[in-house]
């Protein structure tokens, strides 16, 4: 097959042989023992000690100013930027010069790999820099990177800003958006600190299946494919909750797990089809004590992260520190629509859904109109962590019916910055109240409501060897991301989000 290349890509190749020719291998197989980084040259480095002076380091080529037998460089390793800066003779001490007057003056591209040994110094200008003693070669780049340059005031020219080519080639944006990289390192303490606070606790962090015969857990729209060997319809995971909550009837006191769920659902700023969530289960609690737990848990996630509980996002400030305040669905609904909703059958919702000009369709029942009213009218206004509680009964197939109040579950919501993060319940140990419930989901998808949840007969029969009390917790990872790194696309915090194909 013909593959067009540009002129750099064909320049580059070119580059390649003529290294290849001179005796250089472009892509060496030994380890490169490096001892150090950019980031603790300049934050150790001192003149008056002397030290640094025996560096070995690699990374990217990103700058080259060549000045006859010297020449200046910058590199970049994992942690960041370093000037080099490079004589003939001393990378070259024998007759032969070809290393720096052909290989790196004339061979060597930006973004190309190179391990170096040297010392630090300070130039005359101030600039801390390595004064090279030998180079290596360590691999070839044969496309070239965006040039993202600043001028004399600071500004920055042919930044790689374009979404779609950042989301694609993820790998070519942390080189160039050296932003994008503290990011994902955030990411990854939010998920480390939230798995310290829970082992902490004694709560096992556990694995469940991906691939599911029966997607159970939440009300969503799957991926299904086949099992070839078993000959059987399975489906990737919208949820783990069903598994999770075996366990607890294995006799795990608490168990949780962070992993990627599948929906097969829209896209958009705030929802990808692949997603990371984090659920836990907790037996002997209810709803009440996860909410202060979760208050616990972010706050200290928050100062962990950002070393204070306060985050900046879009304008607005939001406090991670507890207590959050607290508001029932229907007190909600209320305060921001002035109709209370409690004692409304389904066609008398409807009517209200049409009169608010909140669009619906007939296979929603009436747990289904209370979310398009409360989604519609509510969630926008919830931009400080706000607990919603006590849901009706027909939105939580899983939930505890509430120990004091006809009609309602024991389940909260927790929203911030007017989205969902986090939802809890006192988990339903009831089988013969469970087996009904899934039932009651079974009509809804005879209307056609295909997010309804199937009857799962082996987690009912789990349950009939007996749950104790048990609250559980699931947080969408994704979310909280965002909100503690100040990202306002739910693409922005994952390497790789899910794209349509390239177009030719």
């Amino acid at each position: 097959m013909e593959v067009h290349r540009s002129e750099q890509e064909i320049i580059r190749r070119e580059n390649l042989n003529k290294i290849i020719a001179v005796g250089i291998d472009p892509f060496p197989a030994e380890m490169y023992p490096y001892n150090t980084t950019a980031k603790e040259i300049h934050a150790n480095f001192d003149p008056a000690k002397k030290n640094f002076q025996e560096i070995i380091i690699a990374g990217r080529l990103m700058q080259k100013r060549i000045m006859g037998k010297a020449s200046f460089a910058e590199i970049l390793d994992t942690t960041g930027r370093i000037q080099i800066y490079i004589t003939r003779d001393e990378i070259c001490p024998t007759e032969d010069k070809t290393l720096y007057n052909d290989v790196f003056k004339k061979y060597l591209d930006i973004g190309d790999f190179i391990g170096i040994k040297g010392y630090a110094f300070v130039t005359q200008t101030g600039t801390l820099s390595i004064h090279v003693t030998e180079l290596k070669v360590l691999s070839k780049s044969l496309r070239p990177l965006p040039i993202v340059k600043k001028d004399a005031d600071g500004k920055v020219h042919d930044a790689f800003t374009d979404p779609e080519q950042r989301y694609r080639m993820r790998y070519v944006d942390l080189v160039v958006n050296p932003q994008v990289k503290e990011v994902f390192i955030k990411r990854s303490k939010i998920l480390s600190s939230m798995r310290a606070f829970f082992d902490a606790k004694g709560w096992l962090e556990v694995e469940t299946p991906v691939l599911q015969r029966i997607h159970g857990g939440a009300a969503a729209r799957p991926f299904a494919t086949h099992h070839n060997t078993l000959d059987m319809p399975i489906f990737l995971r919208i949820a783990n909750e069903l598994y999770l909550k075996r366990l607890i009837v294995g006799g795990f006191e608490g168990v949780y797990e962070i992993g990627k769920m599948f929906r097969n659902e829209g896209m958009d700023r705030t929802h990808n089809p692949e997603f990371t969530s984090m659920e836990i289960y907790v037996a002997y609690k209810d709803y009440i004590w996860m909410m202060e737990m979760v208050e616990q848990c972010l706050e200290y996630i928050a100062l962990e992260v950002n070393g204070k509980t306060i985050v900046e996002y879009g304008g607005k400030v939001i406090d991670f520190a507890g207590p959050y305040p607290r508001m029932s669905m229907y007190e909600s609904i209320e305060k921001y629509t002035g109709v209370n909703i409690s004692e409304m059958e389904e066609e008398e919702m409807r009517k209200l859904c049409k009169k608010l000009h909140i669009e619906i369709d007939p296979t929603m029942g009436r747990g289904k109109l209370i979310d398009e009213i409360f989604g519609a009218k509510v969630e926008a206004n919830l931009i400080q962590p706000t607990y919603i509680t006590d849901y009706p009964l027909e939105m939580t197939p899983l939930a505890k019916k509430h120990r004091s109040k006809e009609g309602l579950v024991e389940r909260f919501e927790l929203f911030v910055n007017g989205k969902e993060i986090a939802n809890a319940y006192s988990e339903l140990n009831d089988p013969i109240d469970q087996r009904q419930r899934f039932e009651d989901q079974l009509t809804l998808a005879k209307r056609g409501d295909d997010e309804a949840m199937v009857l799962d007969e082996d987690f009912l029969k789990s349950l009939e060897f007996g749950m104790p009390p048990t609250s559980g917790l699931g947080i969408g990872m994704d979310r909280l991301t965002m909100l503690l790194t100040g990202q306002h696309s739910i693409q922005d915090v994952l390497f790789f989000p899910q794209m349509k194909a390239e177009t030719k």
